[in-house]
């Protein structure tokens, strides 16, 4: 599939729903969204986006562009027998959601992002509101090695940090949690694979300001966690002018971890988004079933 083998997991029955992983996750940064989506009534994929966990990790730059990316989502739609679907990501699984929406529009239902803003956005804001400092990790992983044994020194110490700081909810990431990711990252090539996106997107950064960002024409949601780190809200704004139908939904006690830390009430969203607006019926599991791996 466009080169590569993707390792996904798979629940339910009923509209294709695709959900996008982030940095530095893999597809259990699902666990609390694939139950729900599933009981609500769905058919679930989510994949280990390439480089992570068990799907190939092709070496070399070139092979994370945003495109080789968005076309992966694209074949994994098509390979599940579908001509359409719900596209839902977090973090670089965000980016991607963005790109699949606007360069494959005819594969993508409705769209869902979570703590990612609009390209064009991100463009604009970079430079406003402390954006650049939020991102200076951004240029510490263009160093190629360097930023590998740094990330992976002490047992993934800078991860297992990140993940116990960051959320707003007690438990958010449970030690289980996080050693399945520090497993999942350390699996051979799958750091350099991660932090590949990176530095694809790096590499295009002179080309940005040329690019003209397609209007997406199916609704989509965006949820935002509030005390992101990483991400100002002000790469909220102006996301309209590249979406004809916009809905935003705002979590204050919601880090960049959205769906870890509040995921009864992103389960919620996502499954009424994708229903149209409807309310989420009442079989929607509780918080804290998993899927098995």
């Amino acid at each position: 599939m466009n080169g590569v083998k993707l390792h996904w997991v798979e629940a339910g029955a009923g509209p294709l729903v695709v959900l996008l992983h982030g940095f530095p996750e893999h597809w259990y940064s699902w666990r609390h969204q694939i139950p729900a989506l599933a009981a609500a009534g769905f058919h679930v994929l989510a994949p280990d986006m390439r480089g992570y966990n068990l799907s190939d990790k092709p070496r070399g730059v070139r092979h994370y562009r945003l495109e080789a990316l968005a076309r992966d989502v694209a074949e994994l739609v098509r390979c599940a027998g579908a001509e359409r679907a719900h596209v839902v990501g977090h973090d670089w699984g965000g980016v991607v959601a963005w790109h699949v929406a606007m360069s494959h529009p005819t594969v993508v239902e409705r769209l869902v992002v979570l703590n990612a803003p609009h390209p064009g956005v991100m463009l604009r804001g970079l430079f406003r509101n402390g954006q650049m400092k939020r991102s200076r990790y951004i240029f510490f992983f263009q160093v190629p090695r360097l930023a590998e044994r740094r990330f992976a020194a002490q047992d993934f110490a800078i991860l297992r940090r990140y993940l116990r700081r960051d959320p707003v909810r007690p438990g958010a990431f449970s030690e289980q949690d996080v050693q399945r990711y520090v497993e999942a990252l350390s699996r051979p090539g799958a750091l350099t694979a991660a932090l590949n996106y990176y530095r694809a997107a790096f590499r295009a950064a002179p080309l940005l300001p040329f690019r003209r960002h397609p209007r997406i024409e199916v609704p989509v949601l965006l949820i935002w966690g509030e005390r992101d780190r990483y991400l100002g809200l002000h790469l909220i704004d102006g996301t309209e002018r590249w979406v004809r139908d916009l809905r935003v939904e705002r979590i204050a006690e919601a880090s960049h971890w959205v769906q870890a830390d509040a995921p009864e009430r992103v389960n919620e969203l996502i499954v009424g988004h994708l229903r149209g607006g409807r309310l989420v019926p009442e079989r929607v599991p509780a918080v804290g079933q998993s899927p098995r791996p």
